[in-house]
């Protein structure tokens, strides 16, 4: 059995490595590194594959969030509404621009941002909604749009842990995540679902204007050389990155119907367990493209299971410790702990296991014995 990771991407690179190679080659040939045929290819696909009018590469997710809220012309005071349970950089991007973020708690089932605490946390000077498609599930997009428009809000999807993922409306209208809000971003750091061997990102949006305000954004304001239309900032894909995600998007249903399988077979080894509570998959199968597969272990000390399976020589992670309305850089005394219950349950509860498009079923077997031997 080969040695178990949490993301496995030696094994990944050596199935496309020839193309990948074959392309950089080429890159490195014709030396157009910045905005090359390589990103153009790779823009040209993505929008293809979401059904996208726009994809606008970058420098990285965090970037991608943030030329997002530029472009939308958010100004600093604006309120803008997040989960308190998701990574950093989602309310780091508020806090830079000047806006005011607000937190609010997220879903027990999908560990997602809860549409009932958004329609609370809304006022006069609330401008926008960011709801993160967090571990690979999608939000509860048909509830969001709708209080957004009944409050004339934008809503700018988080998409760095959920590209691939579907949504299907109340309608039974099929669309990808990244492509139901007015904007999007996504992360291509290397261990996404769709990820490169460096930093890359990216924005989508269908509003066309729009996207011509985040194309000057991304470098430096121009739409042509030294003439600087916008404030904007540098922020761009090279093309080496375009060629490794340009293989990679041919294979993101491949890896996400793997993440699928591996998750399923997780689910079946812990659903009978009093203890372990496994992912919900809302909606159809195709909602949840498994980023991370987060349990929740009940009435257990997650940190010794933590170490215990670390001891073991398996790695998992706590997505994530600390809420972000308990962070430093973040707390305010508008917040009330009354009003993250689920957060601050979720905190001690949940744990990541190994979960990559490259498990194998010994690994997977080998896992869940461990996890099953503690709580038992």
């Amino acid at each position: 059995m080969r040695k178990i990771q949490m993301v496995d991407l030696q094994s990944q690179y050596a199935f496309i490595r020839p193309q990948v190679e074959a392309g950089m080659k080429e890159v490195l040939s014709s030396a157009q590194f910045i905005n090359g045929p390589a990103v153009k290819s790779f823009q040209a696909n993505l929008e293809n594959y979401l059904g996208v009018k726009h994809v606008i590469p970058c420098a990285n997710g965090t970037d991608a969030l943030q030329v997002a809220m530029m472009g939308l012309g958010l100004k600093p005071g604006d309120e803008v509404i997040t989960a308190d349970f998701t990574f950093a950089a989602t309310v780091e991007v508020i806090a830079l621009l000047g806006l005011t973020p607000i937190l609010v708690d997220v879903d027990p089932t999908s560990f997602n941002i809860d549409p009932d605490a958004i329609e609370k946390a809304i006022t006069p000077n609330t401008k926008a909604i960011v709801p993160v498609h967090l571990f690979g599930q999608v939000a509860a997009m048909d509830r969001i749009m709708a209080i957004a428009k009944k409050n004339n809000l934008y809503v700018i999807e988080d998409n760095a842990q959920g590209i691939g993922a579907t949504h299907t409306t109340a309608t039974g209208e099929k669309i990808k995540s990244g492509a139901i809000g007015h904007v999007a971003s996504t992360s291509f750091f290397p261990s996404k679902n769709l990820g490169c061997y460096g930093d890359g990102g990216a924005i989508f949006t269908n509003d066309d204007k729009l996207a011509h305000t985040l194309r000057g954004v991304v470098n430096h304001g121009m739409y042509e050389r030294y003439h600087h239309d916008v404030v904007g900032v540098n922020s761009r894909l090279d093309s080496l990155q375009a060629v490794v995600l340009n293989e990679k998007l041919k294979l993101l249903d491949f890896y996400n119907e793997r993440r699928k399988w591996a998750a399923m077979r997780y689910t079946q080894a812990f659903s009978s367990h009093a203890k372990i509570i496994t992912p919900t998959v809302v909606g159809d199968c195709d909602s949840h493209v498994f980023h991370q597969y987060t349990l929740r272990v009940i009435d257990t000390d997650r940190d010794a299971l933590v170490k215990y399976l670390q001891d073991q020589g398996i790695p998992c992670g706590v997505y994530y410790p600390i809420p972000l309305h308990l962070q430093k850089a973040y707390t305010s005394d508008q917040y009330k702990e009354e009003d993250f219950a689920v957060t601050n349950r979720l905190i001690k509860e949940v744990i990541s296991l190994p979960m990559h498009s490259e498990l194998e079923e010994e690994q997977i077997k080998t896992i869940c014995e461990h996890v099953l031997a503690f709580m038992n």
